[in-house]
């Protein structure tokens, strides 16, 4: 049983990393997504310690470290960075950091530890194909960082079905030039569930919610029938917000 749970893990890393390597120059960009599920209590005390840990990065210039941070209603942290391979998660970015100020970086992680009791990392998809960006939109933006996340579970049997309708689905806000855009990501190594994850950003939850009503006038009667095919595969639906947090992100000098 032990080699057969070794062997059934390489040959998910091996197929994760062919089908990484092979999307990057077609539909997928691969993200390295790390999570930390934060208590509600400490919050504060744990976004107070990033911002310090980000200040050391930019004291010392931490070259290729880069990364944008979204959080969420919940208390999720979310640390995003592109990857090319799975490899990549191998690599210790912040190892000049620790050279340089090794102390002072380790003492803010370990403070930053007693702020969750879950944390871990993953691989997740954008799939361009099935995301709705007619134009070059700057999602973001700084006026664009609130964030509606929509979790379409689907079972794995149905997983190529449900990519048609969502592809169903942006042909319809494409055919009515709608102007709320939204991108389309899918799990990818490190998670247990399939699932498509539909980002849609606005301003606000009022920016939000009078765009999906305008949204939903212009789609028409048509688009439910068109929905509710999407919705009749999914095995599970959960909504969220959420906004990115460009105070907790990290961009060195190149």
């Amino acid at each position: 049983m032990k080699n057969l749970k070794t062997t059934l893990v390489l040959a998910m890393v091996l197929f994760f990393s062919v089908l990484i390597s092979n999307a990057q120059n077609d539909n997928f960009q691969a993200f390295s997504i790390h999570e930390d599920q934060v208590k509600p209590s400490m919050r504060g005390e744990y976004e107070k310690l990033a911002k310090e840990f980000k200040a050391l990065c930019e004291k010392h210039n931490i070259v290729d470290a880069d990364w944008n941070t979204a959080s969420s209603v919940e208390g999720k942290y979310f640390y995003i960075s592109p990857i090319e391979k799975l490899g990549d998660l191998d690599k210790n970015e912040l190892a000049p950091l620790f050279e340089k100020d090794g102390e002072k970086a380790t003492s803010i992680l370990k403070r930053m530890d007693k702020c969750y009791d879950n944390h871990g990392t993953y691989v997740m998809l954008l799939n361009k194909e099935l995301s709705y960006f007619p134009e070059a939109t700057d999602v973001q933006s700084e006026d664009m960082n609130y964030r509606k996340w929509h979790y379409i579970y689907v079972n794995p049997e149905n997983k190529n079905e449900m990519s048609k309708k969502m592809k169903a689905v942006k042909d319809i806000f494409s055919t009515k030039s709608s102007k709320v855009y939204y991108r389309v990501y899918q799990n990818g190594f490190g998670q247990m569930d399939d699932f498509f994850l539909v980002s849609v950003s606005a301003k606000d939850e009022l920016h939000y919610a009078q765009r999906a009503k305008e949204n939903q006038k212009l789609l028409g009667e048509e688009s439910k029938a068109v929905f509710d095919a999407l919705f009749a595969l999914s095995s599970k639906y959960v909504e969220t917000t959420g906004s990115m947090r460009p105070d907790l992100s990290y961009s060195s000098k190149k």
